[in-house]
């Protein structure tokens, strides 16, 4: 096999990737399939860092419809990111992966803080970094967590992973059949045309700092493996002008 393109990766996945196809929001067969396939990253040497989300347990501007404080609901969700980070730190090292939780809201009993230094450690000592409680502030999504996650540790690339969607479109693919997808596309095109990749503040931060991002159906078998050996796969983005 090749040498990877990447050493270091940062990995999102959204709270929904741990519902799978289930009404539950935690879906033990979800949890364990996505546990493999980072398993399988990790056997090719890929370091590993994952920021994930809460949107399967709670969404913070949904409870502000509904009245609640945004800091507050904002709060709430960043708990939710942590028992997800436990779900998937257990499931992980039931796979035999060794795995470090680190939350940006202190709750030492179940993780450790985050701090930038000792994360990079448990990178070069192989260990899977699964980043929870977004930045630790209101108003800031979990996509902005990953994106300033993904510079401090330095890793290569960030990859967006998506529950269903195997890549970017010009509109959604699943109420226009006709959507059309893009291989490559650049930062200011995804901007632009207001592509819902990510929230406007974490794309901006990856074109600032020219970050590539692979947006990617995780669920399609084998394609983060694609992604790590070198074969493309999902929608790349990056600076240029690329997209039509």
């Amino acid at each position: 096999m090749n040498t990877p393109p990447f050493k270091r990766i940062l990995l999102k996945l959204s709270g929904e990737s741990l519902r799978g196809s289930s009404t539950e929001a935690i879906d033990s067969n979800a949890v364990d399939y996505l546990a493999k396939e980072i398993k399988q990253a990790c056997d090719l040497g890929i370091q590993l860092g994952i920021v994930i989300g809460g949107g399967n347990i709670w969404r913070g501007e949904e409870a502000e419809r509904r009245g609640m404080d945004r800091a507050t609901a904002d709060y709430s969700g960043m708990l939710a990111t942590v028992i997800n980070g436990l779900a998937l730190q257990d499931a992980l090292e039931k796979n035999g992966v060794t795995t470090r939780t680190q939350s940006a809201v202190h709750i030492q009993t179940v993780s450790e803080p985050y701090i930038r230094r000792r994360a990079i450690r448990h990178l070069d000592k192989e260990r899977v970094v699964l980043f929870c409680a977004g930045t630790g502030n209101p108003y800031m999504t979990t996509d902005t967590a990953s994106s300033l996650r993904a510079l401090e540790i330095g890793a290569e690339v960030l990859l967006m992973a998506k529950n269903g969607v195997d890549g970017v479109y010009d509109s959604d693919p699943k109420q226009n059949p006709k959507a059309i997808k893009y291989d490559e596309l650049s930062y200011m095109k995804a901007i632009n045309d207001r592509l819902q990749v990510m929230d406007a503040t974490a794309l901006t931060l990856c074109m600032d700092n020219n970050l590539p991002i692979i947006v990617f159906d995780i669920f399609k078998k084998g394609s983060m493996n694609n992604i790590i050996s070198g074969t493309k796969e999902g929608t790349l983005i990056r600076g240029g002008s690329y997209g039509k």
